[in-house]
């Protein structure tokens, strides 16, 4: 049953590293606002980095909820579900901040990632870094077991196929604003200058 730590420890660390997807909540202050949940893959991308810290190489979307959200106000809530013979859920809540590609900082926050978030560079827009104030498990006992298939490579596929001047065009086309106008991705940060 539901569990709160202290931390994340060395059991969960080594548990979320194996999972391959997770997701991501935040929303905005405002009342009238809408809530996101995101869905993350692509193995390599998720680091715990001490019990208190974790960080996320955040991938061009086409959307730009979460960093929007982050930006405006910090919350975040990541969860990660087992979908294999263990059923556990883990939710880690914290405060969220983001380093956008171009920006100071922005090497250092992706090293962590290494070869995983190298070979994808050109589809790294962000680094989500989160400061954990709660980790939580709790049973996925009504989550169904399913088999991983593997990952898909459209993705990666579709970076691909851009070079720097098409990706930071996308950028300032689909990622400058929320859904609800929130600025997310500034337009020069867009374009990596």
């Amino acid at each position: 049953m539901a569990k709160v730590y202290k931390g994340i420890t060395a059991r969960i660390t080594d548990w979320i590293h194996e999972q391959p997807m997770f997701f991501v909540a935040t929303a905005p202050l405002s009342d009238g606002g809408m809530v996101n949940v995101s869905v993350k893959g692509m193995r390599g991308t998720f680091r715990v980095l001490d019990d208190h810290t974790f960080a996320y190489a955040d991938l061009t979307g086409s959307g730009a909820e979460t960093v929007a959200h982050l930006r405006e106000n910090g919350r975040i809530c990541v969860m990660f579900v087992s979908f294999d013979e263990r059923p556990d859920i883990v939710r880690l809540h914290g405060t969220g901040r983001v380093v956008l590609v171009g920006e100071p900082g922005f090497d250092e926050a992706l090293a962590p990632f290494g070869e995983a978030a190298e070979r994808r560079r050109l589809g790294v827009r962000a680094v989500v870094t989160v400061d954990v104030s709660r980790v939580s498990d709790s049973c996925g006992y009504a989550v169904p077991t399913m088999e991983l298939l593997g990952e898909r490579d459209l993705l990666d596929s579709w970076t691909d196929r851009k070079d720097d001047a098409s990706m930071r065009a996308y950028r300032e086309a689909k990622n400058t604003h929320s859904l609800d106008g929130l600025p997310a991705i500034p337009a020069r940060a867009a374009a990596g200058d």
